[in-house]
């Protein structure tokens, strides 16, 4: 009897026993994991929630619920939405060209040949001041011609906020602005503040932006205002010495300062304070720009490119390729692979 008691307690003779401890600990070690995937997803869970750590300041530039990539303004690749919205116009005038036979502009277009040269005086880095004004101008009606609706917020309606003491038209919202009123209006801030060709161009990224991420239109009763404010908002952002809000006031004789700085206030909350402004979207801005001026027969002040400027030209692209160089070759020398290595010197391998 003895000996049963002790084969019954011995745990090499029983073969049940062990298998269920060890089964057991492969349980334990399961449930062990499983809590600790559960713990990290809530970690996850409870960082992504809003209110719990502090947000920085790049992750709040684009508004939440919005796709980078689809954001002009923002991303590079995404098409501006002023040459989307002047294509229904260009086809228009392209069809009534074809079907009357007119070619309009193609006779004082001036054409190179092997003799001469002709060059316009603007580039992505200095544009042409009154050609670029023109170009901002036109994607601007375009925006108000082509609207899809007439969504607008108080602080821009011209109505609650008037920018003269003049009486406002009963039908004011009902009557799309001009081109040429458009021009008048940004020509006359421009020239008061001495305003620079870029900060046209960064004018129109505020603009945009403000219409992707506040979701409102430019409409006849709120052009204006929305103008005025991504020009002032630009000329600060772009310029070293800016133009202070009273100084507009000096331009818009009727305005008040506190409506200017309330206006501003709320450009940029709706802007969510994203004023930065990527090189490589400010470059997508001025070739469209280019492009909806050659659309609209808007060509730039050609002139013959003389010996001088050729040489200037010459010897910036000639720093600008040694620069690039210099610049690659350090990047080989901190990142070097084993796909750099095909140049290099081998030695012969000795056999023993």
């Amino acid at each position: 009897m003895g000996n049963t008691l002790s084969c019954c307690v011995s745990p090499g003779t029983s073969p049940t026993l062990s298998g269920r401890s060890g089964l057991r600990g492969q349980e334990l070690r399961h449930q062990e994991r499983t809590d600790a995937y559960r713990v990290e997803a809530e970690l996850r869970e409870a960082e992504s929630s809003p209110g719990t750590n502090l947000q920085h300041i790049s992750d709040r530039e684009a508004p939440e619920d919005m796709n980078f990539e689809s954001n002009p303004s923002d991303h590079p690749r995404a098409s501006t939405i002023f040459l989307s919205k002047s294509q229904p116009d260009v086809r228009e005038k392209r069809k009534s060209n074809h079907i009357n036979h007119v070619s309009p502009g193609q006779l004082s277009k001036k054409y190179s040949s092997c003799s001469t040269i002709f060059i316009d005086d603007s580039t992505v880095s200095q544009p042409n001041l009154k050609s670029t004004i023109k170009c901002v101008t036109l994607a601007i009606y375009y925006h108000t011609k082509n609207r899809d609706s007439d969504r607008s917020i108080d602080i821009f309606d011209e109505k609650m906020h008037p920018l003269t003491k003049e009486e406002v038209p009963v039908d004011y919202y009902k009557r799309d602005p001009e081109h040429k009123h458009i021009y008048r209006f940004i020509r006359t801030l421009f020239s008061a503040a001495q305003l620079t060709a870029e900060c046209a161009i960064v004018t129109l990224v505020y603009l945009e932006r403000l219409l992707t991420y506040a979701e409102i239109d430019i409409c006849p009763s709120n052009w204006k205002r929305i103008v005025l404010g991504a020009i002032l908002l630009a000329s600060k952002v772009w310029d070293d010495q800016a133009v202070w809000n009273v100084d507009y006031c000096q331009i818009l004789k009727d305005m008040t300062v506190e409506d200017m700085n309330e206006m501003e206030r709320q450009f940029l909350e709706l802007l969510q304070f994203n004023i930065n402004v990527p090189a490589s979207v400010y470059a997508k801005y001025y070739f469209d720009l280019r492009s909806l001026a050659d659309d609209n027969n808007m060509n730039f002040p050609l002139e013959p490119l003389s010996k001088e400027r050729a040489q200037k030209l010459e010897a910036i692209s000639r720093l600008c390729e040694d620069k690039y160089k210099d610049m690659g070759k350090a990047v080989i020398r901190r990142t070097l692979s084993a796909d750099n290595l095909i140049g290099m010197n081998r030695s012969n391998a000795i056999l023993s």
